[in-house]
C-alpha cells in the first residue's frame, strides 16, 4: 500500500461531529497500510466570516494581515482533527503550509506555489504519524511572510503536496459523490460521472463548476497525478480525473461525448463604446487591464459602422475586478480613444464540454435549439475544440441549464443527486 493525500473541505469538518467522522475515514485508511497526509480546509464559514471580521475593522485590509488572520482558520481545523485521530489511538502531527514546506511567490490573497520541499512530512511519515496539513497557505520564498493561495487553495495544496511526495493518489473529498454532469443543487437530475479526462475537467473547472478548482486540475495533470473526487458523507465511488480511463472491473469506462454543463454567475460584462476600427486599439485596451492584474474571459467585437468607422468590444471578468478595470480604463481613456465604458453584473456564463464534439456535427446546433427553445437570449459566444460558452442574462441561467441539460440526454433515470452538506468549499 502506498501514500495517500486526502483533501477535507470546510463543510467536511464544519463541526466536532464532521471532525470526528474525518479522523474515522483517516485511520480506516492507515488501518488498510496506507500513509496518509489530510490537508483541511478552515472550520464551515469560518474563512467567510473572518473576512467580514476584517472589513468591518478596515475598510480594505491589508493584504499581508489578511492572510495572517485567514490562515488562523485551517490552523484551528487541523489541530482539532490531530486531536480526534489521537483520540481513536494513532498518531498524528499537524502542520501550517510554511511547516509542510508549501513555498509561494509574494502575491498576498492570490500566491501560487512555486516549490513544495515536504522534508518534515516525509519525517512525520517515516515515523509512522499521519501528517495533517492546514490547506490555503504557504509561505513566501522571497520574503518569508505567510500567505495564502486564494479560494480553492486548499485542492491546490493537495495536489502539490500528492507530486510532491509521489503519491498514489490525491483524494478530494466534498460534500457531493462525485463530479456531476451540471451543479445538482441546480440540475436535479445530473448523473455522476464516473471518469473524466484531466482536459475535459479544466474546462469545466474554468466555466464555472466549483467541484473542483482551475488550478488544481491544472498541477495534477502537469504532473499526473489521478485525482478521486468523493463524498466524506458516504462511502461511495466518486469520480475519477487522469489522463486515461480508468478500469472498473472488466469493463474500462469511456469518454462520453459530452461530459458536462457549466454555469458561472460570479462575472460581469464591460462593453467599450466607439472604439476606433484600427491596428493597436485592442491592444491598447487589454494592455490597460493586463497592467491592472486582472484576468479576463470572453472577448467579443462587434463590426464597425461604416460611416464611423467605430466599433464596440465587449469582454467579461470576475465582478470583483469589475471596479478595478472600469477606473483604468478611465484613466487611459485618451490613451485609447474610446467614447464611454458600460458595466453589466447581472449576466451569467452556460458552457458546454465535452471532447467528443469536435467529431460529432450538430452538436452546436442542438446547444442553441435547446437556448432557444427555452427563451434563452444569448449576448455573447466564445468557443474551443471541447466547449462552447454563452453568456445570458443571470436569471435565465437555471432554466438554460436544464435545458441544455436534457437535450443532450444527460439526466439521470435514477434517484436525484445527493447533496450532503453546504456549499463544497
Amino acid at each position: 500500500m502506498g501514500l495517500v493525500v486526502q483533501k477535507y473541505g470546510g463543510s467536511s469538518v464544519a463541526d466536532a461531529e464532521g471532525i470526528k467522522r474525518v479522523a474515522k475515514r483517516i485511520v480506516e485508511a492507515k488501518k488498510n497500510g496506507h500513509q496518509v497526509v489530510a490537508v483541511v480546509s478552515a472550520m464551515g464559514d469560518t474563512t467567510d466570516e473572518l473576512i467580514d471580521l476584517a472589513e468591518q475593522v478596515s475598510p480594505i485590509p491589508a493584504g499581508r494581515e489578511l492572510d495572517m488572520l485567514l490562515t488562523a482558520g485551517e490552523r484551528i481545523s487541523m489541530a482539532l482533527l490531530a486531536m480526534a485521530i489521537k483520540n481513536l489511538g494513532h498518531s498524528a502531527q499537524s502542520f501550517t503550509g510554511s511547516q509542510a514546506g508549501v513555498i509561494t511567490d509574494s502575491v498576498h490573497n492570490k500566491a501560487r506555489i512555486i516549490d513544495v520541499t515536504p522534508g518534515r512530512i516525509r519525517d512525520s511519515l517515516d515515523e509512522g504519524n499521519i501528517a495533517i496539513v492546514a490547506g490555503f497557505q504557504g509561505v513566501s520564498q522571497d520574503t518569508k511572510d505567510i500567505t495564502t493561495l486564494g479560494r480553492g487553495g486548499s485542492d491546490t495544496t493537495a495536489v502539490a503536496l500528492a507530486a510532491a511526495l509521489d503519491a498514489e493518489v490525491c483524494e478530494i473529498y466534498t460534500d457531493v459523490d462525485g463530479v456531476f454532469t451540471a451543479d445538482p443543487r441546480v440540475v436535479k437530475k445530473a448523473r455522476k460521472i464516473d471518469w473524466i479526462s484531466f482536459e475535459d475537467m479544466l474546462e469545466l473547472a474554468s466555466s464555472g463548476s466549483k467541484v473542483l478548482l482551475h488550478r488544481c486540475v491544472e498541477y495534477a495533470r502537469r504532473y499526473n497525478i489521478p485525482i478521486h473526487v468523493r463524498s466524506s458523507f458516504s462511502g461511495l465511488q466518486g469520480t475519477w480525473v487522469s489522463s486515461e480511463p480508468i478500469e472498473q472491473g472488466e469493463q474500462q469506462v469511456e469518454q462520453a461525448i459530452i461530459s458536462g454543463v457549466a454555469h458561472d454567475t460570479s462575472e460581469a460584462k464591460i462593453t467599450v463604446v466607439g472604439v476606433p476600427d484600427k491596428p493597436g486599439e485592442a491592444a491598447a485596451i487589454f494592455r490597460t487591464i493586463a497592467d491592472a492584474e486582472i484576468n479576463i474571459d470572453m472577448v467579443v467585437q462587434n463590426v464597425s459602422a461604416a460611416s464611423t468607422g467605430l466599433t464596440d468590444i465587449s469582454f467579461t471578468l470576475p465582478k470583483t475586478e469589475g471596479r478595478k478595470a472600469m477606473d483604468a480604463l478611465e484613466k487611459n481613456k485618451g490613451g485609447i480613444g474610446f467614447d464611454s465604458l458600460r458595466y453589466d453584473d447581472q449576466i451569467g456564463k452556460i458552457s458546454l464540454v465535452g471532447a467528443g464534439m469536435k467529431t460529432n456535427p450538430g452538436v452546436t446546433a442542438a446547444f442553441f435549439e435547446a437556448l432557444s427553445g427555452a427563451s434563452v437570449n444569448i449576448e455573447l459566444i466564445s468557443t474551443s475544440e471541447i466547449r462552447i460558452s454563452v453568456v445570458t442574462r443571470a436569471d435565465d441561467v437555471p432554466e438554460a441549464v436544464r435545458a441544455v441539460h436534457t437535450a443532450f440526454g444527460l439526466d439521470s433515470d435514477s434517484d436525484e443527486a445527493v447533496v450532503y452538506g453546504g456549499t463544497g468549499r
